[in-house]
């Protein structure tokens, strides 16, 4: 317990950068201009888009863990039947803020719960619903990889985290080279710098020279 004129300092919390697979579905592909501005109107970064026409049998792949469920077949219809738009959102809990500004699954529903949500705005019904958004963090790593095949998924560490790696990890190799790229003076410095790094990667494998026994 502190008294009245303490202050209690604490550590800001590691804030990370989290992905998640956004898809602009058929039904609403034409509106996806206004939608793009509320996403980053609402904090996110678009890193990916990409425009797709999905054939039934890469929409039977991508909903895969929804084989053998009574709306299956019509699921796989409706997401081939026209261009969408896939995106990579960006920024901290992406996954549970953009699942929560699309709102329910079901677009009349979702009318009636939460009307300022996306799915109630742009959406028909349950499965003409707009948006697409991932579950969890594994359901947005195989649904960007699927999409964006080279994408790197995992969370990117900012504020002190990002501090802290770049001091401990990449501030004194490079400092170093700074020091040593300043007494050169060299034509190109980016070169110079990036022969020096490579040069003197304190990670650099060793290769051991084996000695042959007579």
């Amino acid at each position: 317990m502190t008294g009245e004129n303490e202050t209690v300092t604490m550590d800001p919390p590691h804030v990370y950068v989290e992905r998640t697979l956004a898809i602009i579905k058929p039904d609403a592909v034409h509106k996806a201009e206004e939608i793009e501005d509320i996403i980053l109107r609402s904090g996110f970064s678009i890193l990916q888009k990409r425009r797709v026409h999905l054939t039934p049998e890469q929409a039977s792949d991508f909903y895969a863990e929804h084989f053998g469920k009574f709306a299956f077949t019509s699921l796989v219809a409706y997401m081939s039947s026209g261009p969408m738009i896939a995106l990579v959102l960006a920024r901290d809990q992406a996954i549970s803020y953009w699942k929560e500004l699309i709102g329910p699954t079901n677009s009349v529903k979702a009318k009636q719960t939460h009307p300022d949500c996306l799915r109630a705005i742009y959406g028909a019904d349950d499965q003409k619903n707009a948006l697409h958004g991932s579950d969890t963090f594994s359901a947005a790593e195989r649904e960007i990889r699927f999409f964006f095949a080279d994408s790197v998924i995992e969370p990117v560490q900012t504020g002190q985290a990002a501090k802290d790696y770049l001091s401990k990890s990449v501030n004194p190799t490079l400092l170093k080279g700074l020091t040593e790229l300043c007494k050169q003076k060299p034509i190109d410095p980016v070169i110079w710098l990036a022969d020096w790094l490579l040069e003197n990667n304190p990670n650099k494998p060793k290769v051991r020279q084996l000695v042959e026994e007579l």
